[in-house]
């Protein structure tokens, strides 16, 4: 399938990791960190890890949705539809992510409220219309990808006068975490000689270059990262979500840190450009606003991250129409899903890992979605190779 199956060659990915291996200089240490959820599901599922030379160290980021939302945002939703007469159509992933006590969506259904998963937006649309006696609301989630969507979805009910849909708001934006992320980290040298070899702070320490999420990227363009490497001084390379991808953008921050360089490139030519996606933007502006502050799991609030509806669309968000309360709900004791998402931990470093939190048993958002980093690391066993090792 073109532009798959030539991305997923075995002995062009060995040949990619053997140059990785043969660029490495051995007194440095390359700490990268793919912020998106799918590339570190990709990397799970190719054995990037078991290819890369061991000074070459891989740090998981928040760019999962349904993970960084806030067990308060998901309890609120809770108890939305056990109190009011409506009907939440969420996807599949968000119905088994515990909220306030380890309770979710899935148990609200149990108990009788009317939850309905949905594939996309355009099916809570469907379901709106089908019962125009009823209340639906769509829990929206998701970066710059999903927010396009969503953003139809709304003028389209506007359009039709589709008074009973509305939107409960969760979306979030990419760029305000990365800016979040670093900064915690203290500014590298400048000398070429060093960078690759500094001591930065959390468990896991230092992080040298990231690897920039890829369907993002096609909404938002490149420009959107270049506070990345102007600011901040580390290299990002936007790549696909193929192994050869994944791969390529390694070999390419290899190279850039090596040299001293902190430069934006874009592995990911065949989808992305420097100015992204302007009908999407444009979508996304005439829709939504910019939150002053929303909460992250693990990332804590955040200035500006994610979007509210527009007044000129109140009549369908759900936030004006129903009494959507302000909630704190804290994770699991035990579960260091926070930790996880910011980078400080792997997976198999939770003390609940495959043990008490499995995917049929989550305690927390990481083991439940479809991009989180405990559920790569549990369906493709990458924990059992570490404890083995």
């Amino acid at each position: 399938m073109k532009y798959l199956d030539e991305f997923r060659d075995g002995r062009l990915a060995q040949g990619l990791a053997a140059r990785i291996q043969r660029e490495i200089e051995p007194d440095r240490r390359y700490a990268l960190m793919e912020f998106c959820g799918g590339h570190t599901h990709a990397i799970c599922r190719y054995g990037i890890e078991d290819l890369l030379p061991a000074e070459v160290r891989l740090i998981h980021g928040p760019g999962c949705p349904v993970c960084v939302l806030p067990g308060g945002r998901l309890q609120a939703a809770i108890d939305l539809v056990e109190r009011e007469p409506v009907i939440l159509c969420s996807y599949g992933d968000l119905l088994r992510v515990p909220g306030a006590q380890g309770d979710t969506l899935l148990k609200a259904k149990a108990r009788g409220a009317d939850v309905r998963m949905v594939y996309s937006v355009s099916d809570a649309l469907e379901i709106a219309r089908a019962h125009p006696d009823r209340p639906v609301a769509f829990f929206a989630i998701g970066f710059e990808t999903t927010t396009p969507p969503t953003a139809v979805v709304l003028r389209q009910a506007r359009r039709e006068g589709l008074g009973n849909f509305s939107v409960y708001c969760n979306h979030v934006l990419t760029p305000p975490a990365l800016r979040a992320l670093l900064a915690t980290l203290p500014p590298p040298s400048s000398s070429s000689a060093t960078i690759g070899k500094e001591e930065g702070p959390g468990e896991k320490g230092h992080i040298d270059g990231f690897i920039g999420p890829a369907h993002v990227s096609t909404v938002i363009g490149t420009r959107a990262y270049e506070f990345v490497a102007a600011e901040y001084r580390r290299p990002l390379v936007i790549a696909g979500f193929e192994p050869l991808d994944v791969l390529q953008s390694i070999l390419m921050l290899v190279r850039q840190i090596n040299a001293g360089e902190v430069r934006v490139e874009n592995e990911y030519t065949r989808a992305v450009g420097a100015e992204g996606n302007r009908k999407a933007q444009q979508l996304m502006e005439e829709v939504f606003e910019i939150r002053p502050s929303f909460e992250w799991r693990g990332l804590g609030e955040l200035p500006d991250s994610a979007l509210a509806i527009r007044p000129e669309f109140a009549d369908w968000d759900a936030e004006r129409r129903f009494v959507v309360p302000s909630i704190q709900a804290s994770d699991h004791k035990a579960c260091a899903c926070a930790e996880v998402l910011r980078g400080v931990k792997r997976p198999e470093e939770c003390k609940v890992f495959a043990t008490a939190c499995t995917p049929d048993h989550p305690l927390g958002s990481c083991m439940v979605s479809a991009e989180g980093a405990c559920a790569a690391h549990y369906h493709y066993g990458r924990f059992r190779q570490a404890v083995a090792s």
